[in-house]
């Protein structure tokens, strides 16, 4: 493990050969880290779970587990495992290193479970819980239950109906590629601001998703500049 990375975790492992294990993909050898994968997982969920718990003691049941689980899924754990350089301390086959496995989101998310798990077993709860305040203290200080867990096209509808908006219109403008590897383009519409934004991905849904992203942030700063307009 590279220096600035055990400095960002925060932690000495007593039996490195853990932390060796939990660096392994499964493409590397025999000694893989999804056993700790399992551990780690569970850890997570507990950590931040108790996390937001003490942070928001309003928040309903149902509400903590939309939060927590928009907080240690695969998008946000891969993020988190960036922003620590995790990719390049991985142990890949030579086949998952030609196809960029040191970046892909499924294999940093499941590796920083790892870590965490391999951090439980060698040194307990309580060192578990403070390499995960460390990696998570960003994410969980900008943890807003208003919006985490729900998705751009639930984000935005709420938010035009709040306005009392009229919800948008979503229409498929173009579909490319063969049978087995389509790509579509969605416009998301919303003519009571005057808004159209376009959104492409591997499926419809993935296209309206990213169409209703683009049309929330516009949303918002056309928002804000009537907000000092009128100011």
């Amino acid at each position: 493990m590279s220096a600035p990375l055990r400095a960002q975790l925060g932690y000495a492992f007593r039996r490195p050969e853990l932390l060796t294990s939990a660096l392994t993909h499964r493409s590397f050898g025999a000694a893989h880290n999804e056993r700790l994968e399992f551990v780690g997982d569970a850890v997570l969920n507990c950590v931040v779970g108790a996390a937001l718990y003490e942070r928001f003691p309003a928040l309903p049941e149902g509400d903590l587990s939309r939060v927590r689980a928009a907080l240690v899924n695969q998008d946000t754990l891969a993020r988190v495992a960036r922003r620590l350089g995790l990719g390049g301390e991985i142990r890949l086959g030579e086949g998952e290193l030609k196809s960029g496995g040191h970046d892909r989101t499924s294999i940093l998310a499941d590796a920083l479970e790892a870590v965490f798990g391999a951090v439980f077993v060698d040194g307990g709860f309580e060192a578990a819980r403070s390499v995960i305040d460390a990696c998570y203290g960003d994410v969980l200080a900008q943890a807003d239950p208003a919006s985490l867990g729900k998705d751009p096209k639930t984000r935005l509808q709420e938010w035009l109906q709040a306005r009392r908006l009229p919800v948008p219109e979503y229409v498929v403008t173009a579909t490319t590629g063969d049978a087995h590897a389509q790509q579509f383009e969605v416009e998301c519409r919303i003519p009571a601001l005057s808004l159209a934004t376009t959104g492409r991905g591997s499926s419809r849904r993935v296209a309206e998703q990213a169409a209703a992203e683009a049309a929330g942030a516009q949303a918002a700063l056309l928002a804000a500049g009537d907000r000092r307009g009128g100011g």
